[in-house]
């Protein structure tokens, strides 16, 4: 049962960690914008190549919640199944 909170502990840390990454990445683009004076076609080339690695970062990322998601919800439905098992063999040795 520990682990199981462990697990979702773990979960919510990783949103947690994305949502900080990506507020680091905008702060550091703004940053950078600001004190690397470049003309303006090489800013928005900047800021192109800049969103495309976001957008890589954050799909891949969105991949791994999705992943950790199903085996969690498997891991959910082999639990349950295993209790209504268990509850099923409980019953029927109180019949006799």
């Amino acid at each position: 049962m520990s682990q199981d909170r462990e697990d979702l502990n773990s979960s919510d840390g990783g949103s947690n960690r994305l949502a900080w990454f990506i507020t680091g990445a905008i702060i550091g683009v703004t940053v950078a914008m600001l004190y690397a004076p470049k003309s303006g076609k090489d800013s928005r080339q900047y800021i192109s190549d800049q969103t495309d690695k976001g957008k890589e970062t954050v799909s891949d990322s969105a991949k791994e919640v999705a992943e950790t998601s199903r085996e969690m919800f498997e891991r959910g439905r082999k639990v349950v199944e295993d209790a209504a098992n268990l509850f099923d063999r409980a019953r029927k040795l109180v019949r006799g």
